[in-house]
């Protein structure tokens, strides 16, 4: 007869501790991986799960995709594409730009996937003007349905077209909803913080994206700071686990 009473205890216990969770749900995204950049370490150290946007072809890309994978996170090709205002040195190599034929952004996309170790998935580096082109992003995307990709649209303009493309290719989709450092400034990262936090109140789930780099060091601290308040009211969550649970099971992670 005790080990029925066993039995229920732990269910108990377990079926509080699931009561506990918070039932919404916190994705950080850290852009501009693969350049040795500042708050890399930092941003890896970071004590919950997040999405590791690695740029290809790039000095560290390898390593630090392979670091962000032995961490258990997600790890998705950071993929340059043209913006409408901003320099071309700014994109890196194997960008994808609007002048490129139909080959050549097929050729680019499937070649930077191949360079970032453990992608699951993919999102825009910069693209305000490619994100909103429409033979562009069904090229790219139909190269992340080949290969088993999830797509994360930065959101960089209000005229992207990968909602509506992603849903007729049949590609999980999910999509940023904050910047945390488009200033460089800890009283903007702050704020910014302050606003996710904000937006929980009437958002399931919240998309949240930072950069190592120039605000690198700043972005890494103010996430670390406000991790314990943000639990109180989410659970920190690697973006691949906000797909639809069919595109999430066919993922594969550490």
């Amino acid at each position: 007869m005790w080990i029925p009473a066993i039995v229920l205890l732990i269910a108990a216990l377990l079926a509080g501790t699931a009561a506990d969770k918070p039932d919404k749900k916190v994705a950080i995204v850290i852009d501009d991986f693969g350049n040795g950049m500042k708050g890399t370490e930092e941003m890896m150290k970071l004590s919950i799960p997040f999405t590791a946007a690695v740029m290809p072809f790039m000095p560290t890309t390898k390593q630090d995709a392979e670091a962000a994978f032995k961490r258990g996170l997600d790890v998705i090709v950071h993929m340059p594409m043209e913006p409408n205002r901003g320099k071309k040195e700014w994109l890196g190599p194997g960008a994808i730009t609007t002048d490129l034929s139909d080959e050549e952004i097929r050729k680019r996309t499937e070649a930077a996937i191949d360079d970032v170790p453990h992608a699951s998935g993919m999102n825009n580096h910069m693209g305000s003007k490619v994100t909103a082109d429409e033979r562009v992003m069904r090229i790219v995307l139909t190269v992340c349905k080949e290969r088993g990709l999830f797509f994360l649209d930065s959101r960089t303009t209000s005229k992207s077209v990968i909602p509506d493309v992603a849903a007729e290719l049949d590609v999980p989709l999910v999509s940023n909803h904050i910047f945390l450092d488009d200033v460089y400034t800890t009283s903007h990262i702050v704020g910014q913080v302050a606003r996710l936090k904000k937006k929980l109140a009437d958002h399931a789930a919240v998309v949240a994206i930072g950069h190592v780099g120039p605000p690198g060091l700043k972005t890494s601290a103010a996430i670390r700071n406000s991790i314990g308040e943000i639990s109180k009211q989410a659970q920190f969550v690697r973006v691949s686990e906000l797909l639809p649970s069919s595109a999430y099971e066919k993922q594969i992670f550490p």
